[in-house]
């Protein structure tokens, strides 16, 4: 199996951090607004919580077949965190295929940060073994539709727990 590290990802602006642990501290505050669970269900995590979270994340995935890259989304001309975006690679198969999502803060939404994040992301990954790149977008989360189509995704029938599978072949 071929891991790759996960690595600092650069855009115009942006800057793309391998998670850890102490981000937790600035992020709570990012992802405190429950309005970001609309589509995915729950509640935002309490200090503590997150800080597990992020732990366990850091600390990589249990199966060996999978590897977890993680990252917060810094926006660099305001120096702060204002989201995340993570690809989840799955290595079982002939060939790789990724799972990537995106989080921004409410503050920051509305200003093509999840794209241009997402965008980076995908980039990065089209210089690694991956091949078929993946979201799960629930139907009527427009934004995140946005974003993925302007990533290049495309929707196909697949459903998965009640959301769209959309994917890209990126090499």
């Amino acid at each position: 199996m071929n891991t790759i590290a996960t690595e600092v990802i650069n855009t115009e602006r942006l800057d793309l951090l391998p998670l850890r642990l102490e981000h937790a501290d600035e992020m709570v505050t990012v992802l405190a607004d429950p309005a970001l669970h609309t589509f995915i269900g729950g509640t935002p995590d309490s200090p503590d919580a997150l800080r597990s979270r992020y732990q366990r994340m850091v600390a990589g995935s249990p199966d060996p077949a999978v590897t977890w890259h993680n990252w917060v989304i810094r926006l660099r001309d305001e120096a702060r965190l204002t989201g995340t975006v993570q690809a989840t690679v799955s290595h079982g198969g002939q060939e790789p295929t990724t799972e990537i999502a995106w989080v921004v803060g409410t503050p920051w939404q509305g200003r093509g940060i999840a794209t241009e994040a997402a965008r980076g992301l995908i980039a990065w990954l089209g210089e690694q073994p991956a091949q078929t790149v993946i979201a799960h977008i629930h139907p009527d989360h427009l934004a995140s539709a946005a974003v993925a189509t302007a990533c290049g995704l495309t929707p196909t029938n697949t459903w998965h727990d009640g959301e769209i599978r959309w994917q890209r072949t990126v090499r």
